[in-house]
């Protein structure tokens, strides 16, 4: 058996693909830039990995390349495996196969509210005894980390619709959380995007199930030819799952009942937000299908207390609380703002840091109106990611635009200036949220640490 080689092994996802290998018997070889705690990890598990990236890091008798969609086509690696004729798999195409050896895969889709609701899946399971096999786009502190090798019945994954990676996925249960407009610089508009994932849909056997919210505009174009049964969720009474009587505790953890085909179950969250009442009906719908009883569900949402960088209480500083989030969409703006009213708090100032040009100059105006729900803003510079600067926008140009919505908003171009501006005006009870998709969360964790 030869290898299957991994080109940026260290990477969070492709990381855990090969530790699953690795559990399965496979023998695993890869690269990466330098050593990590990950890669060391898979080393002591039997992983040979070389650095930096180069062609010889390939062994002699490898079968199989996989590679992720960010590998240019002048990697040294790629090239040599080109050169020598081997078989080559992105890593969507590669995990798709892999669920194929699962009795029921699930896959979570959707602009947004995937990585949680991935999570209540899988800690639902968990409660359960269920043994799943998880694929997660964050840390979940109950399985340390992104990855869980389980048993080969349930496989939890989160899907990513980012280049139609998740095209590439075969579920027994799809579920899409909501579909809006983002990954401009990949989606020509919002109804490429709603086709893409009516063909995510199409991957659905006929005898598997779509849970899909039935809030979504342009419902009919996402579920358009479907063969595979439906189930509803959403806010309204016409979905087969939707909320009544929502309530929040003093801190904004929802309380609420279910109704379900005429009955209702109470549930109460362990993480918050009205948002995740809807996130949390798509997880029951799901184990509703599998079979699973109300008491593992109710202690699974329970016991769950969020992933990393989704509204993580990250400590206190000065009188005033740290609160980091992954928002960086418009509508996960808008739902972290609603949830931090609801936090007790004097007035709530925001950090954010957008997330490459393309997606701010498309939606500047939407994200203005989003953070104008803050009593204070402070704009970082766009964090680039996959860009460069080509559209003549910065931070500076948000900024100017928030303050049209007649709100405080400030910028500065260095995480010190913001640090030093953080440390000087804010006071007892304020919250502070960072906010964003990039390295934000650095300026909260280097306040606490510095002092």
């Amino acid at each position: 058996m030869g290898y299957i080689h991994f080109i940026g092994i260290g990477g969070i996802s492709m990381s855990g693909i090969a530790e699953l290998m690795l559990s399965k018997g496979c023998r695993v070889s890869g690269s990466d830039a330098h050593p990590s705690g990950i890669t060391e990890r898979l080393e002591e598990l039997g992983a040979k990995i070389g650095y930096p990236q180069k062609a010889d890091n390939i062994p002699d008798d490898t079968e199989l390349v996989v590679m992720t969609a960010a590998i240019h086509e002048d990697n040294p690696e790629l090239m040599e495996a080109r050169r020598r004729g081997l078989k080559i798999e992105t890593r969507a195409d590669y995990l798709g196969s892999i669920m194929k050896g699962y009795d029921t895969p699930i896959s979570v889709a959707g602009t947004h509210g995937k990585t949680t609701t991935t999570a209540m899946i899988s800690e639902i399971l968990m409660s359960a005894g269920a043994d799943p096999t998880v694929s997660i786009g964050g840390v979940l502190r109950d399985i340390g980390g992104n990855f869980r090798i389980g048993a080969d019945r349930f496989f939890v994954m989160e899907a990513c619709e980012y280049t139609n990676s998740y095209h590439s996925f075969y579920p027994r249960i799809g579920v899409i959380l909501n579909v809006e407009a983002d990954h401009l610089d990949f989606f020509k508009d919002i109804d490429d995007i709603r086709s893409s994932f009516n063909r995510f849909a199409h991957n659905i056997p006929d005898d598997g199930v779509l849970v899909i919210n039935a809030d979504i505009e342009g419902y009919d174009e996402v579920v358009k030819d479907l063969r595979c049964r439906i189930v509803t969720f959403g806010k309204s009474e016409g979905a087969d799952w939707h909320p009544v009587s929502v309530s929040y505790d003093a801190f904004g953890r929802p309380a609420f009942e279910a109704e379900h085909d005429g009955k209702r179950e109470q549930f109460s969250l362990g993480v918050y937000g009205s948002h995740n009442v809807i996130n949390s009906l798509a997880a029951m719908a799901v184990a509703h299908e599998l079979g699973i009883g109300y008491d593992a569900v109710k202690k699974g949402l329970a016991d769950f207390t969020g992933t990393d960088r989704r509204f993580e209480i990250k400590g206190e500083l000065n009188g005033f609380t740290i609160i980091d989030d992954y928002a960086h969409h418009p509508t996960e703006i808008r739902a972290t703002l609603e949830t931090a009213k609801k936090y007790p708090h004097r007035d709530l100032w925001v950090i954010f840091q957008s997330h490459t040009y393309t997606r701010t100059k498309a939606l500047m105006g939407d994200f203005a109106e989003a953070l104008s729900h803050a009593d204070h803003v402070i704009c970082a510079e766009i964090y680039a990611a996959r860009e460069t600067d080509t559209l003549g926008i910065s931070g500076a140009t948000l900024a100017e635009e928030i303050r049209k919505k007649g709100i405080d908003c400030y910028y500065f171009p260095t995480f010190e200036e913001i640090k030093k501006f953080v440390r000087e005006t804010l006071i007892d009870n304020d919250l502070l949220i960072t906010m964003g998709a990039g390295d934000v969360v650095k300026i909260g964790d280097e306040l606490l640490s510095e002092g």
